[in-house]
């Protein structure tokens, strides 16, 4: 375990990459013990300093839920972090990729929560009983680590590599929808690029927020009524650019896009 200087001055490494969009070495590199627990504590010192800004918390995400993101960034299990206010891009307002180092953009069935999630030993049964809506959702990636060469580590520290994400209007009740068979596919620019089913995120969406209710608990971290909580994209990360406009469809639950300007 890191002592609390060592994971201050992590900390401000990524800071200072994110505010000069400026990625850097994998903390990785100088660190190799870096375990998971103090990864998230890195985490939190920047989400905490975000929150001290007059930021607000509004949900969570869980990355590389699906085999297809753990073989893409070579990592074996998933990452998680925070969705703040600030994150939280309106459908139709375009995103600026000058701000992120190398953006990507994940398809993901989403939950807004209707209620707290029991945060330990958390069943999919009371995961489900929690969940208000079901909504398309599209999450925005960044890393600030250099060329997207994290360890499993460098991307919990990263805030998961998260930095955005659009929720759509629609809105689905759980017991409406079958959210292990929700086909998704993604368009760029009006063609085709990919697609995927939602049973791809650890066998089923829920089992993902279960997971990650449980896994922050130690940290004090809860899962809250009216948190949006993104659990992963059962498709591959495609790279943005500007001038990029992505859409997602998925099947009995609406559509949701994102554009870069």
């Amino acid at each position: 375990m890191l002592n609390e200087d060592t994971r201050a001055t992590l900390a401000q490494r990524l800071w200072d990459a994110e505010a000069g969009v400026t990625p850097i070495a994998p903390l990785t590199d100088d660190y190799p013990d870096l375990t998971p627990d103090d990864a998230f504590e890195i985490q939190l010192i920047n989400i905490r300093r975000k929150l001290d800004a007059g930021a607000v918390v509004t949900g969570h995400k869980v990355g590389l839920a699906s085999k297809a993101m753990q073989e893409m960034m070579g990592v074996d299990e998933p990452d998680y972090g925070h969705l703040l206010d600030t994150m939280e891009y309106p459908e139709g307002t375009p995103v600026e990729a000058a701000k992120f180092c190398f953006p990507r953009v994940e398809v993901e069935v989403g939950f807004i929560l209707g209620a707290d999630i029991p945060p330990e030993g958390c069943s999919q049964e009371e995961a489900a009983a929690a969940i208000e809506w079901v909504v398309p959702s599209i999450e925005l990636i960044d890393s600030r680590i250099k060329d997207w060469k994290i360890t499993l580590g460098d991307t919990i520290a990263d805030n998961a590599s998260s930095c955005g994400y659009v929720v759509g209007s629609g809105r689905v009740r759980l017991a409406d929808i079958d959210v292990a068979a929700i086909e998704a596919t993604l368009y760029k620019n009006g063609e085709f690029l990919a697609s995927g089913r939602s049973d791809a995120v650890l066998g089923n969406p829920l089992n993902s927020v279960g997971w990650l209710a449980s896994t922050v608990a130690k940290f004090g971290v809860r899962l809250r009524k009216g948190d949006v909580i993104l659990p992963g994209t059962a498709i591959r990360a495609m790279d943005a650019a500007p001038g990029d406009s992505f859409r997602a469809d998925f099947a009995g639950l609406g559509s949701v896009s994102m554009e870069f300007r």
